[in-house]
């Protein structure tokens, strides 16, 4: 059970697993039903089919349950799948022994932190209700029916001798079978005083069947024309479960994200018991275990380090694209990589109180947190359906009063029920869906739903997450500053040479520019191999540097590469080499100052070079960012990296310096993206990184670059699938043309019904022509919607 004790008061938080909710109306009764009990408040998510609700301890769970269940839909408490394993782990090795660390132990004790749990089985409830699984057959099934029941009743060449029979053993599997989920939706919504859109759906592909049935039995042998309407309720029922299906698989998706941060735990842990190595599952580590995480494995859970050194590659978390050296007493996160050394890791958090956890939850909040989505054709059917159906009984009423014909009254009413049976409302939202992610394809673009499109109209601000986003997310070198007259060729090889033999990722980048440089220097003398000098006596050392002997020119070197701190340490142990100069350390700062990382390279006890490693900025960012400027957002860059190289960044593609946030955590990215909305902002975010992630939920849009994390593209709304930010620009333009044809949809749907329901009720429309113009308007609307296929060209 999910409760959270926030107050003295003891208020705490219930989440909620509903089922049986269709539309924003659903939303809309359960918060209103559950707020009229004493102090509860709630907020809920139709796509997850979740409620977050905030209650005193007065108002229990079942009360909660039932009123739900009064309301008409069913609920049950969301519980998480690993919290009772994290209380057998507590009481099978309860151990204290890390709490002697500083600022370590504080976290091992449960008890202190809400017990979310750490990896919520957030697909579960989402197969509650209309799933994909059970809506699929029945799309399948009613789109096999409808073709054929279409052309043999709009086509008149295709109609033989008794078609009619044909038509109603056609359209009655697609009216019964294939459309039960709005029937039985219209159903409860009835039962419960109420109406939604599945109302008239419902009612309208009931009415058009029964009346075209009953017309078939009155005249068998379809005498003197006929009024037969099935392929009005097949249509309807075929289009509007298509859009159901669409919904249905976008809430599929949504739940995603968590599995996939579970997915970037370790599965295993070598635990050391008793001086010996043993590997069991990561979930059965508990605080006070020791585990050794060796060159390339990631590290198991939260703790610090108890020996050894190594950089790790803690891009997933923080989304800084430097590797962190960590060593004794140093703080390590679990999820992350080892890139050199091997390190031994007492745990202090596991479970639910993890890093990796905690971030799951700020993603299921982010999502669970979210407005409700009122959709504009569930708003306009909130009015609008119950007034069509008072018109019908009134119509049907005084035609019966005044002609005392009940064919005609009959006739009159089904009338104003075809007209205004919501076939084009329906289509307006999936057909201009599908045209404009259609088209958002073929450009690399995927789109999650209507509620996307909604909210790329109303964004005013755009975060940009730096790392993979604005830049390529890769070091390279990209500059050598020779010292004391060495040649910049010479500093790279013999740096390369040395670093070949380490794991580290700077290395890795220093050794492929080392040895582009060599190709291109044997191709320009034609008779040199383009390799690096192989290396004696190699050693890496702690804090960040490696050491050995390479041969350059006719003799060994000793050569030394690493950080400023390690090259100091050595030069201080060679006789008459000293610290760094003054000139030295200026041409540090010139270096650093850049936004680079700066790697010093020693020869023979004197300092020989800098190399300089950046990470790239995109070509397409600067031209992006200022496109996205044209269209009214304001761009911040939001990232990990620190002060320098974040502002070395922002200007090159011309983002404001108080626009600008460096050093930001997973959690403080989120909280600046709710920081922003309660500024009054519309803030869309994009990201590419596990990091990036919550923030990406919370934000209004959330926006993932598919050359990222799998989990950011699933806590996303609009996913590019590039790496370009150009991509992100045509997603926002295509998003907001995309919704713009959806709502004239609507408008001349709506307005074919409107205008068309007093025509019907006075008696001048029968129903075949009812159901002629409605085609006209579903017409309307498919063309209206093909105009996306040509975005872009």
């Amino acid at each position: 059970m999910t409760e959270n004790t926030t107050s003295a008061e003891s208020t705490r938080r219930v989440d909620l697993d509903i089922t049986g909710m269709s539309c924003a109306s659903c939303v809309q009764r359960i918060e209103k039903k559950l707020g009229k009990l004493d102090g509860v408040t709630a907020s809920v998510n139709l796509p997850l089919e979740k409620a977050a609700v905030t209650a005193p301890p007065s108002v229990s769970d079942e009360d909660l349950l039932a009123t739900i269940s009064k309301a008409g839909y069913s609920a049950t408490v969301h519980r998480e799948a690993h919290q009772a394993g994290s209380d057998h782990h507590r009481s099978h090795h309860d151990r204290d022994d890390h709490q002697d660390h500083p600022d370590h132990g504080a976290h091992s004790d449960h008890e202190d932190h809400p017990d979310h749990g750490d990896h919520p089985d957030h697909e579960d409830h989402l197969n509650h209700g209309p799933s994909v699984d059970v809506l699929k057959p029945r799309l399948i099934g009613a789109a096999v029916l409808t073709v054929p029941l279409f052309l043999i009743s709009m086509i008149p060449a295709l109609q033989f001798p008794g078609w009619g029979w044909v038509a109603l053993a056609l359209a009655t599997p697609v009216t019964f079978w294939a459309g039960w989920p709005f029937h039985t939706a219209a159903f409860t919504a009835a039962r419960h005083g109420s109406s939604t859109m599945d109302t008239l759906v419902s009612i309208g592909v009931l009415a058009a069947w029964t009346f075209s049935t009953v017309e078939l039995l009155l005249n068998p042998a379809m005498t003197g024309g006929h009024q037969l309407y099935f392929e009005t309720a097949g249509v309807v029922a075929t289009f509007l479960l298509l859009g159901r299906w669409l919904e249905a698989r976008a809430k599929q998706q949504a739940g995603r994200a968590l599995k996939s941060l579970l997915d970037l735990g370790a599965k295993t842990a070598t635990v050391v018991r008793d001086g010996v190595e043993i590997t069991i599952p990561a979930a059965q580590l508990v605080p006070g275990d020791e585990f050794v995480v060796r060159p390339g494995e990631k590290v198991a859970t939260d703790g610090y380090v108890v020996s050894g050194h190594s950089a790790l590659d803690t891009s997933l978390i923080t989304g800084e694209s430097v590797p962190e050296e960590v060593g004794p007493d140093d703080t390590v996160t679990g999820a992350t990589v080892n890139s050199s050394g091997r390190l031994l890791v007492r745990a202090t958090r596991v479970g639910s109180d993890t890093t990796l956890a905690q971030m799951g939850r700020l993603v299921s909040e982010a999502q669970t947190g979210k407005a409700p989505i009122a959709r504009l054709a569930d708003r306009i059917s909130a009015v609008f359906v119950p007034i069509v159906l008072l018109i019908a009984v009134v119509t049907f009423a005084i035609w019966l009063a005044v002609s005392g014909d009940l064919h005609s009254a009959f006739r009159a009413a089904v009338a104003v029920l075809v007209i205004a049976c919501p076939c084009a409302l329906g289509l307006a939202t999936p057909v201009g869906l599908l045209a404009g992610t259609g088209r958002a394809s073929q450009l690399g673009i995927l789109i999650r739903g209507p509620e996307s499109l909604e909210d790329t109209r109303t964004v005013d601000t755009i975060v940009l997450d730096k790392t993979g986003t604005v830049t390529e997310g890769d070091l390279t070198v990209t500059g050598v500053t020779p010292l004391n007259g060495h040649d910049p060729d010479q500093v790279l090889r013999l740096a390369g040479a040395v670093e070949s033999h380490s794991e580290h990722p700077i290395a890795a980048a220093i050794v492929a520019s080392a040895r582009q440089a060599a190709a291109r220097q044997a191709a320009a003398r034609q008779n040199s191999e383009a390799t690096l000098p192989e290396v004696t006596d190699f050693a890496s050392a702690a804090g960040g540097g490696v050491r050995g002997t390479v041969p350059d020119a006719g003799r060994d070197h000793t050569v030394v590469a690493g950080r400023s701190s390690y090259l100091t340490g050595y030069l201080s142990g060679e006789p008459g080499a000293g610290a760094l100069t003054a000139e030295q350390e200026q041409q540090l700062y010139d270096v650093e100052s850049t936004g680079a990382t700066a790697i010093w390279v020693a020869v023979d006890g004197r300092p020989a070079g800098i190399i300089s490693l950046q990470d790239t900025i995109k070509e397409s960012s600067t031209p992006a960012i200022a496109e996205l400027k044209r269209l009214g957002l304001r761009p911040i860059l939001l990232t990990g990296d620190n002060a320098r190289v974040a502002a070395q960044v922002a200007a090159v593609v011309g983002i404001a310096p108080e626009d600008v946030f460096s050093g930001v955590q997973p959690e403080e990215k989120i909280a600046k993206v709710t920081e922003l909305q309660d500024a009054g902002r519309v803030v869309a975010m994009v990201g590419d990184g596990v990091n990036d992630a919550p923030a990406l939920a919370q934000a209004d849009l959330g926006i993932a670059m598919g050359s990222g994390t799998d989990v950011a593209r699933e806590a996303a709304a609009i996913t590019v699938m590039g790496s370009s930010l150009t991509q992100v620009v045509q997603s926002v333009q295509l998003s907001r043309k995309t919704l713009s044809i959806i709502k004239s949809n609507l408008f001349w749907a709506f307005a074919y019904n409107t205008l068309g329901i007093p025509i019907a009720a006075v008696g001048l429309l029968n129903p075949m022509v009812a159901g002629a113009a409605m085609a006209a308007s579903s017409v309307l609307v498919v063309a209206n919607s093909l105009r996306l296929t040509r975005f872009g060209r």
